[in-house]
């Protein structure tokens, strides 16, 4: 009974608490009225009744303040007058106060959005049943390629023989053209071919329809396609009836079996169709042991780690390998990686970066509202030493000080959500441009906003304790006797103040230098040189997938027409036809042997990367002939027998002989060597490597890029290009259209997602280093009036003090350069390799950054300084 009692009242004094206090008051006046009452009955006049009263009866708000001691919830209580008490000394310091704000919004900000796109891309589990037994399975070649795609004879080795897993499943890529229908534009569909244990590997079940047999999944079996939930929507308007149907790809029927959810993308988002792999690859594909072109991925038995299943593959590999030693292709060992850690790539290490960067960001912006608070409580130590005098607490002035803390980084944290919101939409955009996987998912959710709330008291205890235990004096008497404009900050305050700023722009000096070479690093990559030429340059890609196209003759055809017509057509200066432009990827590479050359020992082999092209295409890219000839155009398929090479292949292979005349093994056919072509970069951030060219009408090529050139806007030319193609084979699409520059800046948006913020952040820290300098150095100012005031009136000039205040504002920012310069040079090995022909310690970007930073950090100084060499010695004197 008693316990509910004391319920009542503690819920009584939560809801019902002003009433209480008015019945208190009654009681209280009761007393003394009563009181009073008695001591006019004895004889006293009104005014000597009423103290007598007052005297017996005791002062009435102590006794109020003894009695409300009792009550429940005077902690709330107490809370609440700290928050208004906060509100209105905010209220009164409008230019602190935004500023304050405006830091811990830019610092929390940052932090909130990082922190959603690494949660969502690193930390959120895959949607598979215990996704954490789901491996990647790779092939370990050598230290060149410790991470290699695996071969169909591997992988069927790996299937029979390893006992670490439950399953392993093989995909492939399928492109496949979808035929036109129902007034539908044909569509490249980008697929993957899989064996039919993918899906009960991954614990996946199809929407609608069912998954493959193991029936279906092998040679000459009926064709068969499951569908993405988005070309689902998008292509049959989801209509349940498309299962069981067929839709013709590459010209053949195929029955469409089943629809994936809308949340599966395997193995990445720009899957759009899945088909049996051993009926799309012919048998020679998936038992090469050294062709590796393959991913897998298993799923581990109960009670196996990843070491241990590593350690069985590669024992199975390395097997392999010593029953081959004649194929330099068979790889040695084996590599696992988690399908988490594999699925996020090489985006872990540049979201890391961008986590470390925003932590720097964010402790920055606490040390700057920590300088300013630490400031702000020096101005206000005369009204914390009377209030000490009169009987204020010290744990009372410690928890205001906290609660203005609060309040300053619960508005700095409401606004940086915004703009976390801002900055997030702008990542996901960008990212599911470079197609990374689960990109659509990133956003700001519940967990986000409880990290935001965790952010926001840890940004409050940072300042605020920093500020209330320098505002802290054991000595209020002290305080009191001097005046509150004419003394100085006290030493150990002065130096607290610097200490922040020295560490705020040490900080700033390791941001900036880092987002300096990135920015250096990513204007290296952009204005790389290809080899070629990349202005008025359109490209377009076609993909001659089975049906008719499985005859080499129809395939040449098809570029001799094409051909033909896009170089007739008004304005084109040039066309060719290629495999692959430069800069646009590896692509591939193949073994060769040459025939004038020694058999090679054991054991070892020769590669360089496979391109196909004719002619025309080296004119209309500007790829040089250095020596000997081009193609010939009338090549046939039975006498294509003709090899181009480009220098890197000539100094690599033939130093010191002449290449030309000499002839290239690849496979069962020999090639001549007819000439030598000036040397292309597969991709931006790599070194020309030997490239063999091969001729387009050879047959053997089954897709690649058209190439056109012309003087103008080359744009202009894709509708009557997309018609010519029509006009040949209306079931064939055109995709990938871009010019060579668009190809170029998608190539380098990756590098551009990571530049861009962490460039961001370098100018933010700048931009908060020089609010702290001139905000600190505002208050000291202020606080020095009078010390300032004495000076120029016992002669001091205003230059002298113009270089004094000077002087005294830019020693922390002196300290702090030291201090980051030297942090800058430990923090750049970590991200050396994320450079691209960039010095990890570039002199420039070491020598510019402090300069840079030392001339913020003198026009952040120079204002306040100028505002204390102009006071007027009469009146800064009068206020003391």
């Amino acid at each position: 009974m008693r316990v509910w009692e004391q319920l009542r009242v503690s819920l009584r004094m939560l809801f019902h608490r002003g009433r209480a206090a008015e019945q208190l008051d009654e009681e209280l006046r009761y007393h003394l009225d009563c009181q009073t009452e008695e001591n006019l009955a004895a004889g006293m006049n009104a005014r000597e009744a009423r103290e007598a009263a007052l005297r017996s009866f005791g002062n009435p708000a102590l006794l109020r303040d003894q009695a409300r001691s009792s009550w429940h919830w005077n902690w709330l209580e107490a809370l609440l007058r700290d928050l208004r008490y906060g509100v209105r000394a905010l209220r009164h310091a409008p230019g602190f106060a935004g500023i304050a704000i405006l830091v811990m919004a830019l610092g929390i900000g940052a932090n909130v959005a990082i922190f959603a796109v690494v949660r969502n891309l690193l930390l959120r589990p895959l949607p598979y049943p215990e996704q954490q037994r789901l491996m990647a399975a790779y092939e370990n070649s050598s230290d060149q390629f410790p991470e290699n795609s695996v071969a169909g004879g591997i992988f069927d080795e790996w299937t029979r023989q390893n006992k670490s897993f439950t399953s392993l499943a093989m995909t492939g890529e399928a492109k496949m053209n979808l035929s036109t229908a129902d007034g539908e534009l044909p569509e490249e569909l980008v697929g993957i071919a899989c064996t039919a244990n993918l899906l009960p590997t991954l614990g996946v079940t199809p929407t609608l329809g069912r998954n493959f047999t193991a029936a279906e999944d092998q040679p000459g079996a009926n064709r068969v396609v499951l569908l993405s939930w988005s070309l689902y929507k998008r292509r049959f308007n989801a209509n349940p009836a498309i299962v069981n149907r067929q839709v013709y790809i590459d010209k053949q029927p195929y029955t469409v079996i089943g629809v994936m959810p809308a949340w599966f993308a395997f193995p990445d988002q720009t899957i759009q169709a899945w088909t049996p792999f051993r009926r799309y690859y012919p048998t020679k594909e998936w038992t090469s042991l050294g062709a590796h072109d393959y991913g897998a991925v298993g799923r581990l038995r109960d009670g196996v780690s990843m070491a241990q299943a590593q350690g069985d593959l590669s024992r199975i590999t390395k097997q392999i390998h010593d029953a081959h030693l004649d194929d330099p292709f068979v790889s040695r060992g084996a590599t696992l990686k988690s399908l988490l850690e594999d699925t996020v790539g090489d985006m872990r290490k540049t979201l890391y970066v961008l986590l470390a960067a925003t932590g720097c960001v964010l402790l920055i912006a606490c040390l700057n509202v920590a300088n300013l608070l630490v400031a702000r409580a020096a101005a206000r130590r005369k009204e914390a030493a009377i209030r000490t005098a009169l009987g204020g607490g010290r744990l009372q002035l410690l928890r205001e000080r906290l609660v203005e803390s609060f309040l300053l980084s619960l508005a700095g944290g409401i606004a940086g959500v915004i703009l976390a919101w801002l900055a997030v939409t702008w990542i996901r955009l960008n990212l599911s441009r470079l197609e990374v996987m689960r990109a659509d998912l990133i956003q700001i959710d519940a967990a986000t906003l409880a990290f935001t709330v965790g952010l926001i008291a840890l940004c409050a205890l940072f300042a605020g304790l920093i500020a209330s235990f320098s505002a802290m004096s054991r000595q209020p008497l002290a305080e009191l006797q001097d005046s509150s404009r004419g003394m100085s900050a006290s030493r150990g305050r002065t130096r607290l103040r610097r200490a922040l700023l020295a560490v705020e722009v040490g900080l700033t000096v390791v941001l900036l230098v880092a987002a300096g070479l990135f920015l250096k690093s990513y204007q290296r990559l952009r204005s790389s040189n290809l080899g070629c030429i990349t202005q008025n340059v359109l490209t377009i890609r076609f993909g001659l997938y089975g049906g008719s196209y499985r005859d080499p003759a129809a395939r040449v055809q098809f570029y001799r027409t094409l051909l033909e017509r896009v170089r007739a057509l008004p304005g084109v200066e040039s066309a060719g036809f290629g495999r692959a432009v430069p800069g646009q990827g590896y692509w591939g590479d193949g073994e060769f042997t040459i025939v004038e050359h020694p058999p090679l020992p054991q054991g070892t082999a020769q590669f360089a990367i496979n391109r196909v092209a004719d002619a025309q295409f080296f004119t209309t890219l500007g790829i040089p002939l250095l020596r000997g000839r081009n193609f010939d155009d009338n090549l046939t398929l039975d006498h294509a027998n003709q090899t181009l090479i480009n220098a890197a292949f000539a100094k690599q292979y033939f130093p010191g002989e002449e290449p030309i005349g000499k002839h290239l093994k690849f496979g069962q056919k020999t090639w001549q060597i007819v000439g030598i072509v000036g040397d292309t970069r597969a991709t931006l951030d790599d070194d020309p490597r030997p490239v063999q060219y091969y001729p387009l009408f050879a047959g053997d090529e089954n897709g690649g890029r058209l190439v056109v050139r012309s003087s103008g806007d080359v744009e202009r030319f894709v509708l009557p290009i997309q018609r010519i193609v029509q006009s040949i084979d209306r079931d064939l699409p055109t995709t990938n259209i871009m010019t060579m520059e668009q190809m170029l800046q998608r190539k380098t948006l990756a590098q551009r997602c990571s530049t861009v913020p962490l460039l961001a952040f370098g100018v933010l820290t700048l931009l908060l280093a020089a609010v702290g300098l001139f905000g600190v150095l505002s208050y000291l100012v202020a606080q020095r009036r009078g010390e300032i005031g004495i000076r120029l009136a016992l002669g001091a000039t205003r230059t002298q003090v113009l270089r004094r205040m000077m002087v005294d504002g830019l020693k922390p920012a002196l300290a702090g350069l030291v201090l980051g310069l030297a942090a800058s040079v430990a923090a750049v090995r970590l991200i050396r390799s994320m450079l691209f022909d960039t010095q990890s310690l570039d002199p420039v970007i070491f020598a510019g950054v402090p300069l840079l930073l030392l001339a913020v950090a003198v026009l952040a100084c120079l204002l306040p300084s100028w505002r204390a060499a102009r006071l007027n010695p009469v009146e800064a004197l009068r206020t003391e």
